[in-house]
């Protein structure tokens, strides 16, 4: 069976469509066409006859449809029959999302196995404050996906959504958090605003998850602004709402195609201007700032540093981690740091680039690319067969090698690296490294007859990270015991 993801991109591509129809049976919102809903006799047919009509006008401009529950059960058991009924109206190609902020632990897996099984919609909105518990019997269903609430525009939600303060709010804790709950074709997130700035600060902490806007029309909202803030640098990862009062016009479809295009104008714009402007979006003033603050603001917000109890390749146990290895996944953020490494580098005289495996490999490549070194590295264990070589790579005893590795804790991975280069006849003079434990290692590396550098130190991220809201002072402490 297809699943949600494919499902979704199947439909964007067929239809050339980000856009999606809520399926409401909303009294309120009934076109006087179609008849006044007084009379509960006729209200159903009535609401039915209207649902249809907004069916037959969208299936070839749309990309998903999104019926809200609480329309359906408010109509009482007509109105959940109706929702059966809409269901099986839509055609099978266009995945549905049911729109239920489903919040009760309690009643998770029978309605789970009601909403997939039962009624075969594609996907569901859940509340994000029951915890991954909530989510864990939809994600039973390896087809279906969820979209988890982070972030609502009705103004009395503002006290909670950005508590403590602006800098480090509730609602983007919450995009973090449900990042680690599953896949980005599993898991995406809903947000709710007609602020550009929410939803660029809700993408440069996810930006592989899919985004469901909602509440994004209001007077004065610049389409363009909210597009360029919610769209991934491809163009896509981004489904945006038909406005309500379209869906109450006789000329639907005309005024729904007229969106769609004015929306594909800015979409086929993204990818190439994300290659000269970033995706994420630094929310601090830079001025007197570390010069690296925006790579250090962006190596948290994207979850490379973390904290709980992680024991390290040392056999140390700390109170938080620093994963670069996820960096390669992010071209944007790994460009950044393939620069920053370039700095320091270009500042020393050497004739080849080594990487340590395996986390500087990627590393020690794009530095070899960037700078035009050609790379060489040892290898972390020698092969049985083959050349059983302990140098990969092509190179002349005597040259000069500049090792390169990712994180400098106890320094054993980058010396034992630099003896095997060494052990060829190569002359290794300079280690770098990106981050720096400041453990004392610098110096050690120097009793054994090496330079050691860094792009970034310990000390360095944390307070930068302190300075700009994004830890606490517990988290702070943790940096300060460590080094």
């Amino acid at each position: 069976m297809i699943n949600f993801s494919d499902k979704l991109q199947s439909a964007i591509d067929r239809n050339n469509s980000l856009l999606c129809v809520g399926l409401d049976p909303d009294p309120e919102a009934l076109p006087s066409r179609f008849g006044t809903p007084d009379n509960p006799d006729t209200a159903i047919a009535q609401l039915t006859d209207w649902l249809h009509f907004i069916i037959a006008q969208t299936a070839e401009l749309v990309c998903a449809y999104k019926p809200t529950l609480g329309f359906y059960t408010a109509l009482g058991a007509d109105g959940l029959n109706l929702l059966q009924q809409i269901l099986q109206a839509i055609p099978p190609c266009l995945p549905v999302i049911l729109d239920v902020k489903h919040s009760d632990l309690n009643s998770s897996t029978v309605f789970a196995q009601t909403i997939f099984d039962r009624w075969q919609v594609d996907a569901v909105t859940l509340s994000p404050y029951p915890g991954q518990d909530l989510a864990a019997p939809f994600l039973l269903y390896p087809d279906k996906a969820v979209f988890v609430l982070c972030h609502t525009s009705n103004p009395a939600a503002q006290v909670l959504q950005h508590y403590p303060k602006n800098d480090a709010p509730l609602y983007l804790q919450i995009v973090k958090e449900i990042r680690t709950w599953g896949t980005p074709e599993q898991v995406a997130v809903e947000v709710g605003t007609n602020t550009p700035e929410v939803l660029a600060r809700v993408r440069s902490v996810a930006p592989e998850r899919l985004i469901l806007a909602r509440s994004i029309w209001s007077e004065g909202t610049v389409l363009a602004n909210i597009l360029k803030a919610g769209l991934n640098s491809q163009g896509d990862g981004l489904i945006l709402p038909v406005p309500q009062d379209y869906l109450s016009s006789e000329n639907a479809g005309s005024l729904i195609l007229g969106l769609r295009e004015t929306i594909n104008q800015v979409r086929v714009r993204i990818p190439s201007e994300a290659q000269a402007c970033p995706v994420w979006f630094p929310d601090i003033p830079t001025t007197n700032a570390h010069p690296h603050t925006d790579l250090i603001l962006q190596l948290y917000d994207l979850g490379c540093i973390m904290f709980g109890e992680y024991v390290q390749a040392s056999g140390e146990t700390f109170p938080y981690y620093v994963d670069l290895r996820t960096i390669i996944s992010n071209p944007q953020i790994f460009d950044k740091i393939i620069g920053a490494y370039a700095e320091v580098l270009q500042t020393l005289k050497f004739d080849r680039i080594a990487g340590i495996p395996y986390g500087a490999l990627p590393t020690a490549t794009g530095l070899s690319l960037r700078l035009n070194y050609p790379m060489i590295f040892p290898r972390k264990e020698v092969k049985a067969h083959g050349t059983r070589r302990l140098v990969e790579g092509h190179f002349n005893p005597g040259e000069t090698v500049v090792v390169v590795d990712d994180i400098l804790i106890s320094g054993k991975s980058a010396m034992e690296g630099a003896q095997k280069l060494q052990s060829t006849g190569l002359k290794v003079e300079d280690i770098v490294v990106f981050i720096d434990h400041e453990k004392g290692v610098k110096q050690r590396l120097k009793v054994n007859g090496y330079q050691a550098h860094s792009v970034l130190t310990l000390s360095e991220i944390a307070e930068t990270l302190y300075d700009a809201g994004r830890i606490n002072d517990r988290q702070f402490q943790f940096f300060k015991d460590t080094h």
